[in-house]
């Protein structure tokens, strides 16, 4: 009987409430015209709005900081981005890419200016915990934190993701060398990036032809300096906007399309293509480890693969850094087994 009786007087309180409501919004409204329903929504419209401003202004204020706190006086910045696969781990990717700055020649300073950008919570707070410069990305959504498997759909999707926020960081004016975490710095590799102005991008390749202008080197886009201008930002809005008629294809693939096409000429575009001698990697060993800055462990599959090879390459630079080995004797690089045999397992 209770049960009905509060069932039957609901929809009498329910307008009760509601006059009321009108009753006090119409008082109010007669004491200042200015105030009403529609003027309550669009003040109500008009503090989202803000608050949206708000979150892009936050968004916008934390990557400046990290961008400034890592930046050279040139505002240039060395840009590197990891998730949870590349920190965790007996010997995490991470780690050994480290290994390589604290073990090559005039290399440690160049962490002052490392920015270490992680796509997921674990990453950054391992980067914190290293008292790194740290920033963390947001990914709309995306789950980027296992390892990504190369040309899958989640490793092309993590590589735009790479590429739209890289195109953020030139049209905030900084330029910026990005390296993979795959990369080791053996040697300070800015002597052998040209400081010419008038060359907006360096980038690595895989085989090197032997002419540093031609567009026939298969560049790799693990490893490149870039110059913050017009044209640059122009590449990247051109390139990112690509990447819904390219199923299928990884970022890489959709930049050498457009060189193909001209779009270097057309942005007026000067590239210079890297040196394996300096700039070497799995693909194609440097000739001379006298001079070599940067190993890529490219032309490999797996995390894993990477790791093991990787810690060769630190194995074999220790030993060519010791005193007492024979200097009479031609220097080779161990082979990438682990990294060979990716493909096939």
């Amino acid at each position: 009987m209770m049960d009905q009786s509060m069932k039957a007087g609901t929809p009498l309180a329910l307008c009760t409430l509601l006059l009321i409501s009108l009753t006090f919004i119409y008082l109010l409204s007669e004491e200042n015209p200015s105030v009403s329903i529609t003027s309550m929504t669009r003040k109500l419209h008009h503090s989202k709005h803000s608050l949206a401003i708000h979150e892009t202004s936050m968004y916008r204020d934390e990557l400046e900081a990290a961008l400034e706190g890592a930046s050279m006086a040139n505002k240039t910045v060395i840009i590197t981005i990891v998730n949870r696969a590349y920190t965790e781990g007996d010997k995490p990717m991470l780690d050994i890419f480290l290994d390589g700055f604290w073990l090559g020649e005039n290399t440690r300073q160049l962490t002052n200016h490392l920015l270490i950008v992680a796509v997921d919570q674990t990453a950054f707070e391992r980067c914190r915990f290293l008292r790194l410069h740290c920033y963390r990305l947001k990914t709309d959504g995306e789950d980027f934190v296992d390892e990504k498997t190369y040309m899958s759909e989640d490793f092309i999707k993590m590589m735009w993701q790479r590429t739209r926020f890289l195109g953020d960081v030139l049209r905030r004016g900084y330029n910026f060398v990005f390296t993979d975490t795959d990369v080791l710095w053996l040697r300070n590799p800015f002597p052998g990036l040209t400081l010419n102005e008038t060359i907006d991008l360096q980038i690595s390749v895989d085989k090197f032809n032997g002419n540093q202008w031609s567009q026939t080197n298969p560049i790799n886009t693990g490893f490149y300096m870039i110059k913050s201008n017009n044209k640059t930002i122009a590449l990247f809005d051109e390139w990112y906007g690509q990447r819904n008629n390219s199923t299928g294809k990884k970022e890489q693939d959709v930049l050498v399309e457009l060189m193909q096409k001209s779009a270097f000429e057309r942005l007026r575009l000067r590239v210079r293509f890297l040196d394996t001698i300096y700039f070497s990697g799995f693909c194609q060993d440097s000739r001379d480890a006298n001079i070599v800055s940067t190993v890529h462990a490219n032309c490999c599959r797996s995390i894993r693969a990477k790791v093991t090879d990787l810690v060769t390459v630190i194995h074999d630079w220790k030993r060519f850094k010791d005193p007492s080995r024979n200097k009479t004797i031609e220097y080779r690089w161990s082979n990438h087994l682990a990294c060979q045999r990716s493909w096939i397992s």
